[in-house]
């Protein structure tokens, strides 16, 4: 496991290593390919931790318009997320 320190200023951000293009699908930049903290950098981006539920939101609603997911299992999936991100700001609503 890396020091933070080690890490570049960009490390773990959303919207830097994983951004939206035009077409609104995120993707990774050319220049995070030569960086040595790529995996973990995008894996700390995705987690909970970080705005990964915002982009795990993102993916439900992309497979819902799609017709990949239909209404209630978006709905159920959007449900959880929120219940994620309602436990994550207050931690009295964490289980035990």
């Amino acid at each position: 496991m890396m020091k933070r320190e080690d890490c570049p200023s960009c490390f773990g951000v959303l919207d830097i290593v994983f951004p939206k293009g035009e077409d609104g699908l995120r993707t990774v930049p050319e220049a995070c390919f030569a960086c040595s903290h790529k995996t973990e950098c995008l894996k700390t981006a995705m987690s909970e931790e970080s705005q990964g539920l915002k982009a795990q939101a993102e993916f439900v609603d992309r497979a819902y318009e799609s017709g990949m997911i239909g209404f209630l299992e978006r709905w159920s999936e959007k449900k959880a997320l929120h219940r994620k991100a309602q436990r994550k700001a207050d931690p009295r609503l964490r289980q035990a």
